[in-house]
């Protein structure tokens, strides 16, 4: 069985600057064959989710480290269903504090990573992903 490259959304929603994490994870994934569209800083919810659908992306994957992730994370999936990407699933990686992981799997998370995560644990993570995607399809 052959299994297609991946296409991963990389974002950086609202105000947060601080974007190295996000592009070595980017590197990384395009490093393991991933297809990997970094949309940049500053990006609105609105916008994360235009990109996932024009770019028909696999995952989105959001870059936090300003602690707004409980604000945020529900707004990119409010607009991404608003452009039916319901099935497209979003992964957090930043500052999240350990109490807030279970209720951002409540609100369709399905991975949390947070400091000391390595790029091979999120690769293996989202080709698992995609794996079981084309799967059920």
């Amino acid at each position: 069985m052959t299994v297609r490259t991946a296409r991963v959304l990389i974002a950086k929603p609202g105000l947060d600057g601080h974007d190295r994490g996000a592009k070595v994870i980017a590197r990384a994934l395009r490093d393991a064959g991933m297809e990997v569209i970094y949309t940049g800083l500053r990006q609105t919810p609105e916008m994360i989710a235009e990109a996932a659908l024009q770019e028909d992306v696999d995952v989105v994957g959001l870059s936090i480290l300003s602690g707004a992730h409980m604000t945020l994370v529900p707004r990119v999936r409010e607009a991404m269903n608003k452009v039916e990407l319901n099935d497209v699933p979003i992964l957090v990686g930043g500052i999240i504090p350990d109490e807030d992981r279970d209720t951002l799997l409540t609100l369709g998370v399905v991975g949390v990573f947070g400091p000391g995560t390595t790029t091979d644990e999120i690769r293996d993570f989202i080709h698992t992903l995609v794996v079981k995607k084309d799967t059920n399809e």
